[in-house]
């Protein structure tokens, strides 16, 4: 691992990147710098790996779970996928008043999908990275250089992406309820109107900026949110490791149980925020 406290939290904070190097062509960032240089189209393999592959996990317990399911005396694993699915279904129900059948799965995939992301801070800081680098000294590669982020929630790639889906499916349902003449209305006829025609068309660019602001407001706060809170947790945890280590039981233990709570909280809070602004524009077209 790396020697000194500053190269030890740089190493756990840098993500194995590939992209196009301007200089050195396409390969795998050697450190923070050249992956900065590979600019926006670099790839971070290490939150994609770990973000598919548990959206991968979910899927198959669920399906694994549904095709053995009975109404019978359930087990403990069906009885507790059930208790995750009501919890999901009541919230919907509670939150969401348009008329969708793709609401409660997609909140369901969206509350586990990022618990379960959210999950991977709990496991101990240096045991999967330290596997990666072993490995990758086996194949040739100098450990120091070997980079392997296990929470993609702490990458904002992953969770700005997750909140463009949102807002994708904000503006989906905008034009499905309200036609795409009554959504572009929505955004060049309010807050501001007027009935004399040379005045409405003063404030159709007023109105247009106001309210692209507020749409593209809405997925920024989601993908952030869940980011800064996800990015702090696992930044405590890597200044808890840099401790002696009697100190780091003292103190991760209790850190791990509250985060518990944390990472709950902020997979429940991106649910329901991405089922109220459905909700909205569901309601909105109402009127």
């Amino acid at each position: 691992m790396a020697a000194t406290p500053k190269e030890y939290i740089a190493h756990h904070l840098t993500h194995w990147t590939y992209g196009y190097h301007p200089e050195l062509g396409w390969k795998v960032a050697r450190d923070a710098a050249e992956a900065q240089q590979m600019g926006f189209m670099a790839i971070h393999v290490d939150s994609m790996l770990w973000s598919l592959g548990l959206g991968f996990v979910f899927l198959l317990l669920f399906w694994a779970v549904a095709r053995k399911a009975t109404s019978g005396v359930p087990t403990k694993l069906q009885a507790f996928i059930e208790i995750i699915v009501d919890f999901v279904d009541n919230s919907v129900r509670e939150s969401y008043n348009g008329p969708s059948k793709l609401i409660a799965p997609l909140s369901l995939t969206i509350f586990v999908w990022i618990f379960l992301m959210n999950l991977m801070d709990l496991v101990p800081i240096d045991w999967i990275p330290a596997t990666a680098q072993q490995v990758g000294a086996l194949m040739g590669y100098d450990p120091n250089y070997v980079y392997f982020k296990i929470v993609p929630t702490t990458d904002p790639n992953i969770t700005l992406g997750m909140a463009i889906g949102v807002l994708l499916l904000i503006i989906g349902f905008g034009i499905k309820y309200k036609g795409v003449g009554g959504f572009i209305a929505e955004f060049t006829l309010h807050p501001f109107s007027a009935k004399n025609p040379v005045l409405q068309a003063i404030l159709i660019p007023v109105n247009l900026v106001l309210e692209v602001v507020t749409l593209l407001a809405k997925p920024v706060s989601l993908g952030l949110r869940l980011f800064g809170n996800m990015y702090a947790g696992e930044l405590i945890f890597i200044l808890i490791a840099l401790m002696p280590f009697w100190i780091q039981w003292a103190l991760s233990v209790p850190w791990a149980i509250f985060h518990i709570l944390v990472i709950t909280l902020q997979a429940f809070v991106f649910m329901m925020l991405t089922i109220v602004y459905l909700s909205l524009i569901s309601a909105e077209s109402e009127h």
